[in-house]
């Protein structure tokens, strides 16, 4: 009776470990807007691809179970769901959205800039994985908005959810993006990386998913 009591005790003590065993679920939101021309939607999913596969991020990932899923987007209406969410437990798990994301197809063309409505379809995303512990929206952009809502409203819905928004402001010049994305889409609790034209995005998706995953481990 004694040993079926420890083990009882002992079973109890570990549900809950494995209830919260993902430290974080990730949106990684990509700009297809009128503005992104084929070579640019290019660097963007080749440089996803690539930061998967680094081995750094990819331990991170795995150590962390971080749930993962990829959101494309653009004007109003225009928001896919191109890779649904996938738990990264094994390095296999990372090198599959690494492939996922290589070969996704461009969802939108020819279409406005609303990055508020990006943000909401993916607070909605969360609802599929109550169990990680922190959630985070990733919103990559070349522009501001020409479409759709406000942005600091969506923004300021995503804090009262608990979500952080980080962003990769991408650049032609200056640093007028960045510092929209500064004052209107990423949380209190949120940063942005500036990316010197899409050539410099790979640099800009690996230190930002770097920086994002490993918080989680301190």
């Amino acid at each position: 009776m004694t040993c079926f009591r420890v083990l009882l005790v002992l079973c109890l003590c570990w549900l809950p470990l494995r209830s919260i065993a993902c430290d974080t679920a990730l949106v990684l939101t990509i700009d297809v807007s009128n503005s992104v021309d084929v070579a640019e939607y290019r660097l963007q999913v080749d440089g996803l691809a690539d930061a998967l596969r680094d081995p750094e991020i990819v331990d991170a990932l795995v150590q962390g179970e971080v749930a993962l899923s990829v959101v494309q987007w653009s004007g109003v209406d225009r928001q896919q769901l191109s890779i649904p969410w996938t738990r990264v437990r094994t390095s296999l798990d990372a090198e599959y959205v690494a492939q996922q994301a290589r070969l996704m197809e461009r969802a939108f063309v020819l279409s406005d800039t609303a990055p508020a409505e990006a943000i909401r379809f993916s607070l909605r995303l969360f609802d599929q994985v109550p169990d990680c512990v922190r959630k985070v929206i990733d919103v990559s952009g070349d522009g501001t908005p020409n479409a759709g809502a406000a942005v600091r409203d969506a923004r300021n819905a995503a804090e009262r959810a608990g979500v952080t928004i980080n962003g990769i402001a991408i650049e032609s010049m200056g640093l007028a993006i960045t510092n929209f994305y500064r004052g209107a889409v990423i949380t209190r609790n949120g940063f942005v990386i500036t990316a010197r034209t899409h050539r410099d995005y790979p640099r800009a998706i690996r230190t930002k998913i770097l920086r994002e995953i490993s918080k989680v481990f301190g």
